[in-house]
């Protein structure tokens, strides 16, 4: 079976007050997420803000992320690129250091036709031969990817397998690519907002980075072991913390002061540009642990 299966956490990189990238912070919050159960950890995502980074940035908080978790857990390594050849020299790099597998979502692209979308994928699976997860989360690139060329990509590259689905309305789309090819293990994201129903339709899990791993974790694990009134009640208490973290503009800095009181990284804030909260903000996540029962967010959550 793939190791690739599960919830991974979407790996927020964190950096010091002068915006330089923490290391101390990126091990402490890699070992933190494999303490709360994280199956899989998805490093350089969007909102691992690898768009920021330098190519030797990238590279460095990868290096650090395989040889922290040593195999552990499967690591897939976003190397998303604008440049092609950058991309793929990513993601060879990526499988030298021993990563499970790429995350890709297309450039922005003149030619966004399915025959464009496919020979780009093509293109890269010619160098590549690891496992590819297709990104669909047209707001990053403005390209927007048809149930048939999806399929079209799971059925013509063996290795292009995955598929993390953030492209709304998701449990159609789900539904849709099914109608045309079972080879995509399909993952949601957008927080989480969607586990339920993105696992009712099929999905093999999500790939987000919800600051409380160990709650989407209890979740797919009472779903796929047929305790769905379970997964669902669990699901329901902390949904509280599901949708206040997912706020458009503001999610990853949320998502950040989260991490911080949960001592998992010692400085909230991202890399500028970013949007800032405030303090009412501040004031509501001490509100809303309190309203879902967390005394004591830097302890793993029994479930």
């Amino acid at each position: 079976m793939s190791r690739i299966r599960g919830i991974f956490n979407i790996l927020a990189t964190p950096f010091s007050a002068d915006y330089a990238l923490d290391f101390d912070s990126l091990r402490r919050l890699l070992r933190f997420q494999m303490d709360v159960g994280a199956q899989g950890l998805t490093i350089l995502g969007v909102m691992g803000e690898a768009a920021k980074l330098s190519v030797d940035e990238r590279r460095a908080v990868m290096d650090t992320a395989v040889e922290t978790v040593a195999g552990a857990i499967p690591i897939v390594v976003g190397t998303s690129h604008s440049e092609l050849s950058t991309c793929i020299a990513l993601s060879e790099a990526a499988f030298a250091a021993g990563a499970d597998g790429v995350m890709i979502a297309p450039p922005p692209m003149e030619d966004k036709s399915d025959p464009a979308i496919l020979a780009l994928y093509s293109e890269i699976a010619e160098t590549i031969s690891g496992p590819i997860v297709v990104q669909d989360f047209p707001p990053v690139n403005d390209v927007i990817m048809s149930p048939a060329v999806l399929a079209q990509i799971a059925e013509a590259i063996p290795n292009a397998r995955y598929l993390k689905l953030e492209d709304p309305p998701l449990m159609q789309k789900i539904d849709a690519i099914r109608q045309c090819t079972n080879r995509f293990e399909i993952f949601g994201g957008l927080g989480g907002m969607f586990l339920l129903e993105e696992l009712g339709r099929g999905a093999s899990g999500t790939m987000t980075g919800f600051a409380f791993t160990e709650i989407l974790v209890a979740v797919y694990e009472a779903f796929t072991q047929d305790r769905r009134d379970e997964a669902a009640a669990v699901f329901d208490k902390y949904l509280p913390l599901i949708r206040y973290e997912n706020q458009p503009l503001i999610n990853l800095t949320i998502r950040k002061a989260f991490l911080q009181r949960r001592g998992a990284i010692a400085n909230a804030t991202p890399r500028p540009p970013f949007n800032p909260i405030d303090d009412g903000a501040q004031g509501e996540i001490d509100w809303l642990l309190k309203r879902v029962g967390i005394d004591d967010p830097t302890q793993k959550l029994t479930l």
